[in-house]
């Protein structure tokens, strides 16, 4: 794993460097993490505190913790600890069957929205889709805290959106 560290307010020491780069090495006993791998990590000294935000872009999500500390040596571990919890999480998740709740979830009405003329695109963003099997793209979505996720299925090879329902299920959009 690659580290870039930053810092704001503060110049990194070789100490600081080295405590972040070990605690952070830990990590790659949860999940294969290869040599091109990025941490990025960014230090912030405040007047009462400090402050560690580390982003690590993986194969199957951005992993992100932001901590707030009067230590930062506790904040680093806190923030390692975080971490650690996000990725047992997504574990979890995927050791579930997923396919069985959306076979279910789809015989079910949908709900019909109405929606307002006052209503206005605020914001446009475009994305490269990703081929990924199902519960890859529900692991992603879960890891950035999203609602739903677009992807290109790899069975099928065409555009599909995974999204939460409201009574705690997953469901399924696939196009022809």
């Amino acid at each position: 794993m690659k580290f870039y560290i930053y810092g704001q307010n503060v110049s990194i020491t070789e100490a600081m460097q080295k405590r972040i780069e070990k605690k952070l090495s830990f990590l790659e006993k949860y999940f294969i993490i290869d040599d091109e791998t990025v941490a990025n990590v960014i230090v912030k000294i405040y007047p009462l505190y400090q402050k560690i935000e580390v982003t690590i872009p993986t194969k199957v999500g951005i992993l992100r913790a932001e901590v707030a500390h009067d230590d930062l040596y506790a904040a680093i571990d806190l923030a390692v600890d975080k971490l650690e919890d996000q990725i047992r999480r997504q574990k979890t998740r995927l050791s579930r069957k997923h396919r069985e709740k959306l076979a279910l979830a789809f015989l079910e009405e949908e709900d019909v929205i109405e929606h307002d003329e006052d209503d206005e695109v605020v914001r446009t963003k475009v994305v490269k889709l990703e081929r990924m099997d199902l519960d890859e793209a529900i692991l992603r979505m879960e890891m950035l805290g999203h609602t739903f996720f677009l992807y290109k299925d790899a069975e099928t090879n065409a555009a599909a959106v995974v999204y939460k329902r409201n009574d705690g299920g997953y469901g399924l959009i696939e196009t022809e």
